[in-house]
């Protein structure tokens, strides 16, 4: 039996927001939405919106973003002429932002 708290965490209303969340940033996942974007899309507040997907996902918005980028920036790495070109394609500013972003989730260096 679910408890009326259960019900109240885990509803359909908040289910819908987070898929809707999830599918805007697999859309929009190269222009690198922000927190404000990507909740005022789905009619939350950032702070609300941050809370529900991280209670959701099990990870923060921004960490869900990065594993997106980071699963692009490997399948393009090897068509690529440089880093920069890549770090610009997969909207980024800059390669030190792209080496930081494989060294955190990867553990390894572009």
């Amino acid at each position: 039996m679910i408890s009326m708290k259960s019900e109240s965490i885990y509803n359909s209303e908040d289910y819908d927001r987070i898929a809707q969340a999830i599918a805007f940033m697999r859309q929009h996942y190269l222009s690198q939405p922000d927190l404000a974007t990507v909740a005022k899309h789905i009619g939350l507040s950032e702070y609300h919106f941050q809370r529900l997907f991280t209670r959701w996902a099990g990870i923060s918005p921004k960490r869900f973003l990065q594993y997106l980028t980071i699963e692009y920036a490997k399948s393009k790495i090897n068509q690529t002429q440089s880093l920069l070109d890549l770090t610009l394609d997969v909207g980024l500013s800059s390669p030190g932002r792209l080496h930081d972003l494989f060294i955190n989730l990867e553990a390894m260096s572009p």
